[in-house]
């Protein structure tokens, strides 16, 4: 995987164009990737699961296409296209999609010194 450099700016154009929803499948983008922040797209069909699990970063997931169903800690969300949910660092959590959509999650180092 690429990555960015942390004092360089970048545009990424045509995101979901290049990110198609495949056909009974989960599929992913990284778009940033530095020692701060990991910004990654991904394009699910409906029916996909990620199936509970956790990240050592905080989460700042919003959804930009479709409906999904975001489990935090047991409590189910009903997302729709501009939501936003933010997960503590080793929150748990689980994603069906319940409408084929894209999602962006972006992942932050809070443990080291950034300046």
């Amino acid at each position: 995987m690429a990555s960015t450099p942390l004092d360089q700016s970048v545009a990424v154009c045509e995101l979901l164009a290049d990110l198609p929803i495949t056909k009974a499948a989960t599929t992913s983008r990284v778009v940033v990737n530095n020692p701060l922040i990991r910004v990654v797209c991904f394009a699910m069909d409906a029916g996909q699961v990620l199936t509970e699990h956790a990240a050592a970063r905080a989460v700042v997931v919003q959804l930009l296409s479709g409906t999904m169903t975001f489990t935090v800690a047991g409590t189910d969300h009903l997302l729709q296209p501009g939501d936003v949910i933010y997960l503590a660092p080793n929150e748990r959590h689980a994603v069906v999609a319940n409408e084929a959509c894209h999602m962006s999650l972006v992942l932050i180092d809070h443990t080291r010194d950034h300046e």
